[in-house]
């Protein structure tokens, strides 16, 4: 196995973007001996407030990008919207092992859906869209309920919307949807979990999996999850291999979140990838041998990885803006309880504020 890409401690990682992914993989790569700088617009960022120095700058900001790059010895990112051009306008000096190909596929829902079905996995059906006669004509053909999403952008619930019967396609927030440019009609997946699965890989070939992660969404935003997954050992197994299945095919470098929804019959469909540490890998912290961040952090360093280990049942909630208030006064009760804190500067409603991970037997 090669090792000329390996990128060894003392070495510096770029990270473009300064939000709590940010700070946690900045986090793990202190712990492994790394430096950090992180790229983001926002002064004192959670991924500033521990990163060795942070550039204060636009993400389309092409100087800053440059700079990053020269100060860097590898690059990665913590969010999908990346300017791919400004990625490969530096690839001559820095390494970018995570390439562009993962977000070029990964940013676009359409291109997303295609590479997926080319793999071998199945997913909704789905049919691309860019105006209101385009919606309609595809209506007709996946049926209700069917989900109308944008296909680039969207994230937390934002830029989609469910559509139940004819009257839905009037309203307000599908016109919006629609003005955005291409989107894409989904159809309703009847499923009985909604799970995910994090997996890394580098550029050795090596792949190591997670395991698998129950979710549970309150609008839009993932609100809880649990792991293991209290699903069959032999779709438990099933998910963990199309997660595998999938980073080879893209030839991943670094981590990835795939998410999928678990019918009644144990069939899978996969939903959606997140080329980048995942909500619902933070379990992994305190839950296992290797956090979803170290195992980044080693995959676009290439160094070996490890085979992952549960090393407790865990559920992790979300800690969003509204919570706040009662997490603080909870504290004081919880010996056992692992709480996150950002670092964001300001509070708002049903915005990532934090995370609890509670280890324990008792999922229920």
């Amino acid at each position: 196995m090669s090792r000329t890409d390996f990128i060894g401690q003392g070495k510096t990682i770029g990270i473009i973007g300064g939000g709590q992914l940010g700070q946690m993989m900045a986090i793990s790569a202190k712990y492994s001996g790394m430096k950090v700088i992180t790229l983001d617009p926002t002064p004192n960022c959670p991924c500033g407030q521990v990163a060795d120095d942070q550039i204060v700058a636009n993400y389309s900001d092409t100087s800053a990008i440059e700079e990053l790059a020269e100060r860097s010895d590898v690059l990665t990112y913590e969010f999908e919207n990346v300017d791919l051009k400004a990625l490969e306008d530096v690839k001559d000096k820095v390494a970018i092992p995570q390439g562009t190909k993962l977000l070029y596929i990964t940013k676009h829902r359409i291109r997303e859906k295609d590479f997926l079905r080319s793999a071998g996995c199945q997913t909704a059906p789905y049919i691309p869209v860019k105006n209101k006669s385009d919606l309609q004509a595809a209506v007709k053909t996946i049926g209700y309920n069917c989900v109308l999403k944008t296909c680039e952008g969207g994230y937390d619930g934002h830029g989609q919307e469910v559509l139940h019967s004819d009257a839905d396609l009037t309203n307000d927030h599908i016109k919006q949807i629609l003005s955005t440019g291409d989107c894409i009609l989904e159809g309703w997946v009847p499923f009985k979990v909604e799970a995910s699965v994090m997996v890394a890989r580098n550029a050795m070939g090596e792949v190591s999996v997670f395991p698998v992660s129950e979710n549970y969404n309150k609008d839009e935003i993932l609100h809880m999850s649990i792991v293991p997954a209290r699903i069959s050992p032999d779709v438990y197994q099933k998910a963990q291999k199309i997660a595998v299945q999938i980073a080879e095919a893209i030839d991943l470098r670094g981590i990835l979140g795939v998410e999928m929804f678990i019918l009644n019959n144990g069939e899978i469909y996969i939903n959606e990838l997140a080329p980048r540490p995942h909500n619902s890998g933070h379990y992994s912290i305190e839950a296992c041998n290797f956090s979803q961040f170290d195992l980044h952090d080693r995959a676009i360093c290439n160094w070996p990885l490890p085979k992952i280990k549960l090393m407790s049942k865990v559920v992790m909630v979300n800690v969003l803006g509204q919570h706040v208030a009662g997490i603080h006064k909870i504290i004081a009760e919880k010996r056992g309880w692992h709480f996150h804190d950002y670092g964001k500067a300001e509070i708002r409603h049903n915005r990532k504020m934090g995370h609890v991970t509670i280890l324990t037997d008792n999922i229920a």
